[in-house]
């Protein structure tokens, strides 16, 4: 992104885009119990944000780690038996409380729901022969909240961290957990370039605009 500070504190229309994300959740869920990860240098602040909004409650705050794993891993331990346990990324800011819904639902019947979407774009793969196309309709662009009956993935945590687990399907996938996907959303957008931040704005201003 090229800030000075962490994505999830640059400002979207006015407000940290954590702001957003969170008002989302609470949306979808108001008896939500929140851990927020973040790393060291940005606790405070990111602490010194939720104090001046008053309509966040339940909120805990953890350090993350030197991997997305040791992160989630440190947030899992305030995270209770016997719950469903939405993992998401703050820059995520425009998850809808229909996806929540959803993932929520799919969870509560299969264990856990990881949103994905299809590929839309020729894919190709470089190989010793050269880069050879993929079958793109066999692909699928996973998103988050990545979510979970809390009991697997307490226990999924409870390995040792392996260089492919790149989210948290990964951990659960190698600990013998079958993967349930269900329908993402397109809107649903990790904002990591200066154009993500543009797009969200005016989806963000598209959204506000269809409220009667």
């Amino acid at each position: 992104m090229g800030a000075d500070m962490p994505k999830q504190f640059l400002l979207l229309n006015g407000k940290p885009v954590l702001m957003h994300t969170l008002q989302i959740f609470y949306s979808a869920y108001n008896d939500l119990n929140v851990v927020v990860v973040l790393p060291e240098k940005y606790l405070k602040h990111g602490q010194s944000i939720f104090e001046s909004a008053a309509s966040f409650n339940n909120v805990q705050f953890v350090t993350g780690g030197d991997t997305r794993f040791q992160s989630v891993k440190n947030g899992l331990k305030l995270v209770p038996e016997n719950a469903i346990v939405f993992v998401h990324d703050a820059v995520r800011c425009l998850v809808t409380s229909d996806l929540i819904h959803r993932c929520f639902d799919a969870a509560l019947e299969k264990g856990n729901a990881i949103p994905a979407i299809p590929l839309s774009d020729t894919v190709r793969m470089e190989t010793e022969q050269g880069a050879v196309v993929i079958d793109r309709s066999k692909l699928q662009i996973i998103q988050t909240p990545q979510t979970f009956f809390s009991n697997l993935l307490l226990k999924a945590f409870e390995q040792e961290y392996d260089h492919s687990f790149t989210d948290e399907a990964t951990v659960a996938e190698k600990f013998g957990i079958k993967i349930n996907l269900i329908q993402g959303e397109d809107e649903n957008i990790k904002l990591t370039r200066p154009i993500d931040m543009l797009i969200a704005e005016k989806l963000l201003e598209k959204r506000a605009g269809a409220v009667v």
